[in-house]
């Protein structure tokens, strides 16, 4: 269930703060492109889609409750503090504060990628653990069905 919740919490937060920057950016009358026109897109992909993903695999190939605990948590705060920074540094370009452009949210920012990079390459090889096992077990989600026959 963790994979689900967290694939419907970045489902909402993609939702919201796809509003946020559309109607933030409208009352501050601000043209231009910031951070946030591309946080919420963020969001729906890196956090919805790939937990759905992650939802689908652990059906199929199941991690231990531990490795899983450790992906959702790591990848959860991973994405957190590169969406953060996006909105914190979106909603900065548009009041037009010059610490928008500070290598600092960047850092923050390229640190959250990196906790999301590690986090999938950590996922990646206990997925491949599952797979391997489901393998030697013969498992049916993973071995190949038999061609079907037409009119037998």
């Amino acid at each position: 269930m963790r994979f689900f919740y967290s694939a419907g919490t970045w489902a909402g937060i993609g939702l919201v703060s796809g509003v946020y920057w559309r109607e933030f950016t409208k009352l501050s009358g601000f043209e231009g492109h910031t951070q946030l026109a591309t946080a919420h897109t963020h969001a729906l992909a890196l956090g919805m889609l790939v937990f759905m993903g992650m939802l689908a695999l652990q059906r199929l190939f199941p991690l231990t409750d531990r490795a899983a605990g450790r992906v959702v948590w790591l990848y959860n705060a991973g994405l957190g503090l590169t969406w953060g920074m996006m909105v914190l540094k979106g909603t900065l370009q548009v009041l037009g504060i010059e610490f928008a452009e500070s290598p600092m949210l960047s850092g923050f920012h390229g640190l959250g990628h990196m906790i999301i990079a590690g986090t999938l390459l950590y996922y990646f090889l206990q997925l491949r653990k599952s797979v391997r096992a489901a393998e030697a077990e013969g498992n049916g989600a993973y071995t190949q069905a038999a061609p079907a026959t037409v009119g037998a």
